[in-house]
């Protein structure tokens, strides 16, 4: 079993990230658990993402992966909590459940037939998710920064901040995303009709790391506040 305070690099996975508005503002709000709120706005991120090769990871090996989760006002970076962790990998679900994530037994799959990309991601053999996108291909550009991802873990908010560099094509378009479950969880998540993407790209060379350890995550409206002679956090 992989070492959950161990951080890993991932390189060159093919990626569709996308945030939406929901169909259902409330019911997402209401995934959050206490100490997190969302932004006036509720938004739905989520990451359907293929890493075909085990020699593209430090230790990860291949896997595909779909996460869904809420946006969190007040992180350090963009980001949320995580609701959602469909993995096709065992060693990848026990890593992520060690470090807090709601891990499920999923697969994803991208394919692209000209400038059409499809991501769909199934859990027991059935469809539960599929994008459909309009790409275009790499250029000179290049999309760098951090996700703050937050989960939990014995019953305190942990997570941690990770760094990416991808390579998005030009032009992209969404064309649709369809929830096909309405009896699954997940089906709360669903964007709101018509459909409103806030921020998307599609990468075939997206890199990432998992950091290391799974230090405590609040946002910045919720950090305690310090003791002034020992410095840690009061309650601690």
């Amino acid at each position: 079993m992989l070492d959950p305070a161990d951080p890993h690099l991932v390189v060159h996975s093919r990626m569709v990230y996308l945030r939406w508005l929901p169909a259902a503002p409330d019911a997402v709000v209401a995934l959050l658990p206490a100490g997190l709120r969302a932004g006036a706005d509720p938004q739905v991120f989520m990451n359907q993402y293929v890493v075909d090769d085990e020699t593209q990871t430090s230790g990860l090996g291949a896997y595909s992966l779909t996460y869904l989760g809420v946006c969190v006002a007040g992180l350090a970076a963009p980001g949320g909590w995580w609701t959602h962790y469909l993995c096709s990998s065992a060693r990848m679900r026990g890593y992520a459940a060690a470090r807090g994530a709601p891990v499920g037994v999923g697969h994803t799959w991208l394919e692209r037939r000209g400038d059409t990309l499809v991501a769909q991601t199934e859990v027991d053999g059935l469809p539960l998710i599929r994008t459909r996108v309009h790409v275009g291909h790499t250029g000179h550009l290049i999309r760098s920064g951090h996700h703050h991802y937050v989960t939990a873990r014995g019953g305190e908010l942990a997570g941690g901040v990770h760094p990416y560099v991808a390579e998005p094509v030009t032009p992209f378009e969404v064309e649709s995303v369809d929830f096909l479950d309405p009896a699954h969880p997940v089906h709360a998540l669903r964007p709101a009709n018509p459909l409103s993407i806030t921020e998307g790209f599609y990468s075939p060379r997206a890199s990432f790391a998992y950091p290391g350890g799974t230090g405590k995550s609040l946002p910045a409206h919720q950090v305690p506040e310090r003791r002034a002679r020992s410095g840690r956090p009061s309650g601690s």
